[in-house]
């Protein structure tokens, strides 16, 4: 798009998330007819870039629901939030915590009521971590903030307009159907689940399902078909031995990730992670 509105920003701290890196990948998305990013997450590159033919993916059910509501529902999610907001206690998180445990009663919560509690949660949990246990349930603790921003209502409405007027394709899913059909012309930005560096520094809590060397394997695999149809693609992930040597056909870089999100605080700070991409720069 020509212009972008600069209120439009990730609605949720998401793990992983890309704001600390946008000065080093925005000079590195080329030009592109349409932006595919299949494993979106809190959107911070969608959202500063605001493509304007865009197909966006998550497996992430709880998350792609928060987009539709936005887009469709901007206000009367505010005013789910303004209620959220009168009655913000740790008494009241709890609840509002407890109720995906009923999954047959959660299931009947409109739309807008689930995404309401979704940013409520992540707005005053423990460090923003949106955090799931096995059974798919949400687990963070209470993050004790004198005031949180709940309602964020300028962020939604600008977030909800940029939806509206740009041509964006939301999905909810696996990512290898969301690069069904792409065409060349295209770009791709890949920031999956992060090889874990540890069997106790895993980025998939957000998620029930993991992501670990096969799922990365199979991720290389897409890259590979990217690469033979000729579209270019980038992609983030951490920077081991294993992602290094998985893609050393392509051009990897280095970059210094400032980490805000951790249950342990001594684990938060800068952390080195990897840029791929099968493309030179144009200059």
């Amino acid at each position: 798009m020509s212009t972008t509105d600069p209120a439009v920003t990730p609605i949720l701290k998401w793990v992983g998330g890309k704001r600390q890196l946008l000065e080093t990948i925005m000079p590195l998305i080329p030009e592109h007819t349409t932006y595919y990013e299949p494993f979106v997450g809190g959107g911070a590159v969608l959202f500063h870039t605001q493509p304007g033919r865009a197909v966006i993916n998550d497996s992430n059910a709880e998350l792609i629901n928060i987009y539709e509501v936005i887009k469709a529902q901007p206000e009367e999610l505010i005013a789910c939030l303004e209620r959220h907001k009168e009655k913000n206690s740790q008494e009241y998180f709890y609840e509002v915590r407890s109720l995906d445990r009923d999954r047959e009663k959660y299931e009947t919560m409109l739309p807008v009521e689930q995404a309401a509690r979704i940013i409520y949660l992540n707005k005053t949990c423990y460090n923003g971590l949106f955090r799931v246990n096995r059974a798919g349930e949400f687990n963070s603790p209470w993050g004790r903030y004198k005031n949180p921003n709940i309602t964020n209502e300028a962020t939604i409405r600008a977030m909800s307009r940029y939806l509206n007027r740009a041509k964006v394709t939301v999905l909810c899913g696996d990512y290898r159907e969301a690069l069904k059909g792409i065409r060349k012309g295209s770009f791709v930005y890949l920031d999956p689940p992060y090889m874990p560096l540890s069997t106790s520094s895993s980025f998939t809590g957000y998620t029930a399902a993991g992501f670990g060397a096969e799922q990365q394997k199979e991720l290389k695999k897409q890259c590979d078909l990217l690469n033979k149809k000729g579209i270019r693609f980038l992609l983030s992930n951490s920077c081991c031995d294993f992602i290094e040597d998985l893609y050393k056909d392509y051009i990897v870089e280095r970059v210094a990730a400032k980490r805000t999100i951790n249950a342990k605080a001594d684990k938060r700070g800068a952390i080195d992670e990897v840029l791929v991409r099968n493309y030179e720069l144009d200059r």
